[in-house]
């Protein structure tokens, strides 16, 4: 995977404006309620980016971890990765090199998404963490942190009509500000 040709997240950023400009977004399905929660989603990417400051604990990971080949896949209309894919950004750039991330839109690379399924689908974001020289996958993280991700499970286990999962979801996520994902991606980074 370390040879096939993503993005960086400022394109990923740029592409996701210019479609959003053509009132479109990623993939190739396309509807209005996709192309609003891309909207919804880059305010939300803009935001995160610009307001994260990363824990002590992670700036430490940072200062010992081995170089690392970051694979993540995603869409712009998706909400988990919205909420993610900033971060993992800026956990790359301040690595000093150690951490190249790479985006590869999901729909786009469905043969390769397919190896790293949860519960038999395609959730996103999906992180895929390589050793700096390549070799096989070293960690596989996503589509959420933990808690959220609990939340999600527990939802689809046992059903309440009316419940709105995705706005608790992004609550909680607007609660935690980073810092579940950002602990976790700390194990990641020193294993």
């Amino acid at each position: 995977m370390k040879d096939i040709k993503g993005l960086t997240y400022d394109e990923y950023v740029a592409l996701l404006d210019q479609l959003l400009a053509e009132g479109k977004s990623t993939g190739p399905n396309q509807s209005e309620s996709l192309t609003n929660y891309s909207k919804l989603n880059a305010q939300r990417m803009s935001r995160i980016h610009k307001t994260t400051d990363l824990l002590p604990e992670m700036l430490d990971a940072l200062a010992k971890c081995n170089p690392q080949h970051w694979t993540v896949f995603t869409e712009g209309w998706c909400g988990d990765a919205a909420n993610n894919i900033p971060v993992m950004d800026l956990i790359a750039k301040a690595s000093a090199g150690k951490i190249t991330l790479k985006l590869l839109l999901r729909d786009e690379h469905l043969d390769l998404m397919d190896r790293y399924l949860t519960n038999g689908a395609r959730s996103i974001p999906k992180l895929v963490v390589h050793d700096g020289d390549g070799s096989e996958g070293k960690a596989v993280w996503g589509p959420r942190p933990e808690p959220a991700q609990h939340m999600m499970m527990d939802h689809k286990a046992n059903p309440v009509e009316g419940r709105d999962i995705y706005r608790e979801v992004q609550q909680w996520y607007n609660t935690d500000k980073t810092q579940t994902l950002q602990r976790e991606l700390v194990d990641i980074i020193l294993k």
